[in-house]
């Protein structure tokens, strides 16, 4: 198999608020909702903020979503959650909340209550993964996925978390990522000291992206300081990431595109314009639900 190499790479534009408990970076967004990055449609980097105490946790209040799934990895401190679904769920450090929105979905995202009585350090990535047209309309689903759950690749210098999708490379078997997804995709957590790097292989025609949190890294010959995503071919499979001399974080992201239309208006992402005028219809009209009780 021949290697990738890489297209471009992407500088993270000023970081802006969402809600008042996520201070972001979008690596890519809105804007970047076409077939380069597909499966992927939008990540937020929530790098590390203390926040004060305060008896009411920040966050983002309630809001819909349609026809895609929302993926949440706590970095520091802890997420609450809660939809129309019937999910109440609370994840920390390590974990990861996969939500499928589907149909259609109302949540809200706080601070964990901890965190906003005691204050602390706040640290989260929230990816936008698209759903194919046959799945758009599939009833919402819940994956709490815990760290424990999650397993680890331990290389020298480094180790890899497989959220989703198989690590190749590691002895005679792939090594699985607990969520479910709709359409073949892979996300691996990864954290490198100084110096260190890992061989990691893809299908070809696949999209593949290398999203630096944190530190640097070299790949495919071009050097990528965080926050930066570096764009890999669809051509090719093989690709090698070089932790720089401050070491690295980094989240890696592949899948196979979904060759279809995308038609998106804030929190919906459907297929053709009527699609979104419908989800705004149906969303005015309360046919998305209600929150849960707490």
């Amino acid at each position: 198999m021949s290697s990738k190499t890489v297209v471009t790479v992407v500088d993270a534009p000023r970081p802006h608020w969402v809600g008042d408990g996520f201070l972001v970076r979008p690596l890519f967004g809105p804007a970047a909702f076409t077939p380069a990055v597909s499966p992927f449609l939008m990540f937020d980097w929530a790098a590390p903020t203390v926040f004060p105490p305060r008896a009411e946790p920040h966050g983002v209040g309630p809001h819909p979503h349609r026809g895609f799934e929302t993926v949440t990895i706590v970095y520091a401190g802890a997420a609450d959650h809660r939809d129309s679904a019937g999910h109440v769920d609370s994840i920390g450090v390590g974990d990861v909340q996969w939500m499928t929105a589907g149909a259609g979905v109302v949540h809200e995202e706080f601070h964990g209550r901890a965190v906003a009585e005691q204050g602390g350090t706040v640290s989260m990535a929230q990816l936008w993964v698209n759903l194919p047209a046959a799945h758009k309309m599939t009833p919402p689903r819940y994956q709490p996925i815990l760290a424990a759950d999650i397993p680890v690749v331990r290389f020298d210098g480094g180790r890899v978390r497989v959220i989703a999708g198989s690590w190749p490379g590691h002895g005679d078997a792939a090594v699985r990522g607990p969520a479910e997804t709709f359409t073949p995709l892979a996300v691996w957590d990864a954290d490198l000291d100084a110096g260190a790097r890992f061989d990691a292989a893809v299908p070809e025609g696949w999209t593949a992206l290398v999203s630096v949190l944190e530190g640097g890294v070299v790949v495919g010959g071009r050097e990528a300081k965080s926050p930066r995503v570096v764009v890999l071919s669809r051509t090719g499979g093989d690709f090698a990431v070089t932790a720089g001399a401050e070491g690295a974080k980094l989240l890696v992201l592949a899948g196979a595109p979904i060759d279809e239309p995308i038609a998106a208006h804030g929190p919906f992402v459907m297929n053709t314009r009527d699609e979104i005028r419908t989800a705004i219809a149906d969303y005015s009209a309360g046919r998305m639900g209600a929150l849960a009780p707490r």
